[in-house]
């Protein structure tokens, strides 16, 4: 597949989204893990008839856990926009702050 330069987007990410971005998919990688831990133990706990309400309470551990994914996401989406909102508000005021200087000099 080629691309020519009118498809290619160019987009400038900060350090700051990076930082941002990078935490948000540990903590959504810990999560899934979690979730994967309790429906696994839940499944084995379904194998012996005494842990089977024990198990229950796993799935259900796991599948409140399911909610938290897409929690995580969009905290992470308004997280990063506030962070670039605020980054180019702070460049709207330098370029207005120079351009006033220039004009003055």
């Amino acid at each position: 597949m080629n691309i020519s330069n009118k498809d290619r987007v160019e987009i400038e990410l900060g350090q700051k989204h990076i930082i941002i971005q990078r935490r948000y998919e540990a903590v959504g990688a810990f999560n899934d893990l979690l979730i994967a831990i309790w429906f696994l133990i839940g499944s084995f706990f379904f194998l012996s008839s005494s842990l089977v309400t024990d198990g229950t309470w796993l799935f259900i551990a796991g599948s409140a856990q399911l909610l938290i994914k897409p929690c995580i996401k969009l905290t992470s989406l308004i997280h990063v926009n506030r962070v670039l909102a605020t980054q180019n508000s702070g460049e709207n005021r330098t370029n207005a702050e120079s351009s006033n200087f220039e004009i003055a000099a």
